[in-house]
């Protein structure tokens, strides 16, 4: 929330009641696990001092080794109504090694691992440095807090209307300051007013900021203002459907700031060299997180917020939609799946999108009886003779129409308005209302739903919206902030879902196709990136989204190929195609058209074909880096600067990325290929040929029917037969081809079992040629790529 005209040493903007920390007053706790103190936002130099002034308390800890939690209050005796972010899920992590020196006597030090944060006491001299010490003959100050960057604000109302998300923009009856008159009253102004809490940064020469959720703007996040507010606004906008308070720093470190409800970031604007964050309320919680490097921090992050589970890997292959307003019914299903197979084209999951239920009954949780007559049946039969999974569609949203409205009323199911009816808008439905999913009730009632549709034989299911959850004039069964309760809304919605599939089918059985999330919903993968439109930019934009996901903890990531509004030409559907088979996951799904390939020509449908079969090939090599990125909360696609830090082209590179640890892809957009390599020989995987990087290359009239797609050197890649056909066989015993690529010393590659999120065996390639197996049949043992 900007309060002061670019910096922080003028006075607040006017009708801003600005207070800025200056100076450590007081000590208040100083013990290995914890070190609390007051900052005053002036000089105490006698005790009048201390008389008729604010003072902010901050409280550092720390949770993990290497992470430092910075706890910043006004007035702590405001109530917390929830929700909050669950840490630490998969398990209480061991104690920090912890401790509190004073290295001066105008400073105090607490550390945690190799992380530490240095605390300045001197008179009017307060601030804070984060030093990573991993390299202990070189600590490396990460980050800090100056004089006057901690600081809280009284907003003026009329002048929040300017700055916040235009929907997030809050009625004065959600703010918390006193009120007189139907106002809130301070320092004896009868305007409305909003507190926030805000704590700056440093932002340095040449670094970067990555992540704070899929945005699908400018890639490098500098230079932008933020917010953190899940919205239903399709990709070619500031507006986004999973905001994640999490950001990543080209220094090899991360910030979360612990709050579900709007965060805003101002990332070099205002105050070209700080971050600032901000927050409504009384209290700021954020998190400084290391570990020596980027994806070190990004790893500590994820084993805060939760580790992604292992997508079954029958969701790797190709999913076919029958697309959002198109017409179908039995018959159409069954001829795009007759076709898909009779062109080659391996379908492992076939999705239908809303019209499964009858139009304006959504969510009813009722086939239309006229398209789909007999459901079971019907299931059963595409399943056995195309050997297809099922996914459906649905939402959280229950319109009046329903026969399911008037039951959720009557139970106390909805959220609710502040006079207790129910409440509803048209936007979307007619009448609709949305699920309360505070209410233990309502959580019960809808995942009877969802377990009603799974025993009709669908095996997975498309948790579509979630962005739409109301937050004025609104209460929740549980009492829940219903600002707090916006983002984390996504969150209750998918884990609903999600237990009951996983209660039916298994541990490693269970999947998701989700759209909203925010902090922890990756555990419940596979998201996917929203509505693109059908262009060139739309899939630019789409590419961008989902690598600021990756860094932002989320590790399986897809999106529609070929775009969803609109309908592509045959180019931009061939190379989407392209693209979306060397994705963590693999979709054709539209809005006004089908995206079924002879629809675009021969030529779509015959690259569909080899890219599908291709990724089905190198499955022994995507479902391994699946199970690492499951281990470790690394993404599957990631973006280059993550994998390449040192590398001084890679910071702004966001049109091309690593499929794991060994294959680079860059989509092609357009006829001209562009594209960096860097240091080292790299290996065409199309043809064999190599290229030495660092270096651009452009190729004009790239071959439509190819992808660029790289091997790092130092390589080795398993694949499985040609014309496999699923993604999920078992990798073990099909007899694998053994590829390795410029290998100069000893490489092991691990071999993932099919099912139950475990490894199975190993391959070892020694310089030369030599191949060792274990566990594992090979069929093949091919050096130098060929």
């Amino acid at each position: 929330m900007k309060v002061t005209e670019g910096t922080r040493w003028r006075a607040g903007l006017p009708g801003v009641t600005w207070k800025a920390g200056i100076e450590v007053s007081q000590i208040v706790k100083e013990t290995p696990d914890e070190l609390q103190f007051l900052v005053s936002p002036q000089h105490v130099a006698h005790r009048a001092h201390t008389v008729n002034s604010g003072v902010i308390t901050v409280t550092v800890s720390s949770p993990l080794d290497d992470v430092i939690k910075v706890r910043i209050d006004h007035h702590s005796g405001r109530k917390d109504p929830g929700p909050n972010f669950e840490l630490f899920p998969d398990g209480a992590p061991d104690a920090p090694k912890t401790s509190v020196s004073r290295p001066t006597k105008q400073s105090i030090k607490f550390t945690s691992g190799k992380l530490s944060v240095n605390v300045n006491t001197a008179p009017n001299e307060y601030g804070m440095e984060f030093v990573d010490a991993t390299n202990a003959d070189e600590p490396k100050v990460l980050t800090s807090v100056g004089p006057q960057d901690t600081s809280f604000a009284d907003v003026p109302y009329r002048f929040t209307l300017g700055q916040e998300s235009e929907q997030s923009r809050l009625t004065t009856e959600n703010d918390t300051l006193p009120r007189q008159n139907g106002n809130f009253m301070l320092e004896g102004r009868s305007e409305a007013l909003v507190r926030y809490m805000l704590n700056d940064f440093s932002l340095v020469v040449g670094e970067t900021i990555y992540g704070l959720g899929e945005r699908f703007g400018t890639f490098v996040k500098n230079g932008q203002v933020v917010g953190m507010f899940n919205d239903d606004h399709a990709c070619h906008s500031h507006k986004t459907y999973k905001n994640i308070p999490f950001y990543l720093s080209s220094r090899g470190f991360g910030v979360f700031v612990n709050h579900p409800e709007e965060v805003e970031y101002e990332i070099g604007r205002g105050y070209n060299s700080k971050i600032g964050v901000s927050v409504r309320g009384e209290r700021l919680e954020y998190f400084i997180i290391g570990g020596g490097s980027a994806k070190a921090a990004l790893q500590n992050y994820v084993r805060m917020v939760g580790r992604p589970a292992l997508p079954p890997a029958w969701t790797f292959g190709l999913y076919l939609t029958t697309s959002f307003t198109t017409s179908y019914d039995e018959a159409t299903v069954s001829h795009f799946l007759q076709k898909m197979q009779d062109n080659d084209c391996p379908v492992r999951v076939f999705h239908l999108d809303c019209f499964w239920m009858e139009a304006y009954d959504w969510c009813s949780f009722r086939w239309d009886p006229v398209a789909f007559p007999n459901p079971r049946k019907y299931l059963a039969d595409i399943k056995a003779k195309f050997g297809v999974k099922i996914c459906a569609w649905v939402n959280p949203y229950i319109s009046q129409r329903t026969h399911l409205f008037q039951e959720g009323m009557d139970k106390g199911y909805f959220v609710k308005r502040t006079d207790g009816s129910v409440w509803q808008w048209d936007w979307w439905q007619p009448g609709m209302a949305v699920v309360d999913f505070s209410n233990p009730e309502a959580y019960k009632w809808y995942a009877g739903l969802i377990r009603e549709l799974l025993d009709t034989g669908v095996d997975t299911v498309k948790t579509d919206f979630g962005e739409r959850s109301p937050h004025k004039d609104v209460t929740f069964h549980d009492g829940s902030d219903p600002r707090k309760m916006h983002n984390y809304y996504s969150y209750l919605y998918n884990k609903c879902v999600w237990d009951v599939i996983e209660e039916k089918y298994g541990k490693h059985e269970a999947a998701l196709w989700a759209r909203s999330a925010t902090a922890g919903g990756q555990r419940f993968p596979i998201h996917w990136g929203g509505d693109p439109y059908s262009t060139w930019e739309g899939m630019a934009e789409t590419l961008r989204g989902g690598l600021s996901l990756g860094l932002s903890g989320f590790s399986f990531w897809s999106h529609d190929i070929g775009g969803f509004r609109g309908s592509p030409d045959p180019v931009l559907f061939c190379r989407w195609v392209a693209f979306g088979l060397f994705s963590s996951h693999s979709r054709l799904h539209g809005c006004d058209s089908y995206r079924v390939p002879w629809d675009f020509g021969d030529e779509a449908v015959r690259i569909t074909s080899k890219m599908t079969h291709e990724k089905m090939r190198l499955m022994p090599y995507i479902f391994g880096a699946s199970l690492q990125a499951h281990e470790t909360g690394l993404p599957l696609m990631r973006a280059m600067v993550l994998e390449f830090p040192d590398d001084l082209t890679a910071p702004t590179l966001d049109k091309q990325f690593m499929l794991g640890d060994s294959l680079l892809v860059a989509p092609v957009f357009g006829n001209t290929a562009q594209f960096y390599i860097p240091e080292g020989r790299w290996t065409n995987y199309w043809t064999g040929e190599t290229i030495d990087g660092p270096r651009w290359v452009q190729e004009k009239d790239y071959p439509l029917d190819e992808i660029p797609l790289y091997v790092r050197p130092g390589s080795v890649l398993l694949l499985g037969p040609e014309k496999i056909g699923v993604p999920d066989y078992d990798y073990t015993s099909v007899g694998l081809e053994v590829r390795a690529f410029e290998v100069e010393e000893e490489v092991t590659v691990r071999v993932p079992a099919a099912t139950g999120g475990k490894w199975a065996g190993s391959v070892t390639v020694a310089p030369g040629g030599k191949v060792a197996a274990t566990g594992v049949k090979i069929a093949q043992r091919v050096t130098n790529g060929h």
